[in-house]
């Protein structure tokens, strides 16, 4: 399920949850391919930078949350992963980890890439060579989020978006977007936020109700990992607005109800924002939610300098006709979600 412009991009611009119900048949997560961009940034936060991507508070035993997720990657994507519960095995990496950690290559030098990720996960420590298989395999990062105390305990994230996992670790959800410009709504939704993506609430078919949300910016950084201390500063010195990019996320929640639990997916891209901004509509949509953006976002975000130039450049944009499309194509791009959604589109960006 891609990331949903026309229900992300709002204005005016608001800090506020933001969730609406994924549709049946939405998958949560996405496999990668072999060699994929994704999975090559991966791969080196995970060879070079680990500790700073594979963190948990001390004393939490995240092992049934991270089975029930193994679980869950192979019951939406088959073809993709395998799981017996005691054997997890990425099927289009040739790679499996056992239970005690143990890597096995079920096929040796698959696109030369097999012998990479084995390579790179021995190198972690053994309880941590599932998560990173799976972080491998898919596009999403994961972060447990507890019920019981509503702190984030553990989290393997490879491809933040301007934070360091390091800090956030053990913290509470609210103290985790404590620093977030104007998150007053996001803050006081907290308890209940975290009481609703735990599975606090059923479905018609009785089923826990599945949740995700957008997030999105402009940025002049290119990579999908962008820890803050691989950032360049001063940001914006050496990239024209033109020539800046669209870092979006869609995050998802896989409740775990009887473990008080949900696992946190967050899938990032980045694409130029030229490319995203050649449609006049979504130029349009997108001057209008920075023009409303509060100083305090602005300046989160990394924008105030650049807020006057990216308003002109996107001005023009927007005044470039574009075609609108077919109603046979537009009919195509009605995403399931967005058809049941049970919530209003969410406004609220992080």
């Amino acid at each position: 399920m891609p990331f949903d412009f026309d229900a992300a991009v709002q204005a005016p611009f608001r800090m506020q949850p933001g969730l609406r119900r994924i549709g049946a048949g939405v998958a949560h997560l996405t496999p990668l391919a072999p060699g994929s961009r994704h999975q090559r940034e991966k791969l080196a936060v995970l060879s070079a930078f680990a500790p700073q991507a594979l963190l948990v508070r001390a004393g939490f035993d995240a092992a049934p949350a991270t089975a029930a997720l193994a679980a869950h990657a192979a019951a939406e994507h088959p073809q993709a992963w395998a799981w017996d519960g005691r054997r997890a095995t990425a099927l289009h990496l040739g790679t499996a980890v056992d239970g005690d950690g143990n890597v096995v290559q079920t096929a040796p030098g698959q696109f030369g890439l097999g012998d990479e990720v084995a390579r790179c996960l021995r190198g972690l420590p053994p309880g941590w060579r599932l998560a990173a298989l799976l972080s491998l395999a898919f596009a999403e990062d994961f972060a447990i989020v507890d019920a019981r105390d509503g702190t984030i305990p553990w989290l393997a994230v490879t491809l933040p978006s301007h934070w360091a996992p390091e800090t956030k670790v053990g913290r509470h959800f609210a103290e985790v977007h404590a620093p977030v410009a104007d998150s007053t709504m996001l803050l006081k939704a907290s308890a209940g936020l975290v009481q609703l993506i735990s599975g606090g609430g059923e479905s018609s078919d009785g089923a826990p109700p599945r949740w995700e949300r957008f997030v999105w910016t402009v940025t002049d950084h290119p990579r999908l990992h962008a820890h803050p201390e691989r950032v360049a500063h001063p940001r914006w010195q050496d990239t024209p607005v033109e020539r800046a990019w669209f870092r979006s996320e869609r995050q998802t929640f896989i409740a775990l109800p009887a473990l008080a639990q949900a696992v946190f997916t967050i899938e990032v891209a980045v694409t130029p924002l030229a490319e995203v901004a050649a449609d006049a509509q979504r130029a349009a949509r997108l001057h209008a939610a920075i023009a409303s953006m509060s100083d305090a976002v602005l300046a989160y975000r990394g924008l105030a300098e650049v807020r006057e130039p990216l308003l002109g450049w996107l001005e023009g944009q927007a005044a470039v006709p574009s075609s609108a499309p077919s109603a046979e194509s537009a009919a195509s791009t009605v995403s399931p979600a967005s058809a049941s959604s049970a919530t209003p589109p969410a406004q609220a960006r992080t």
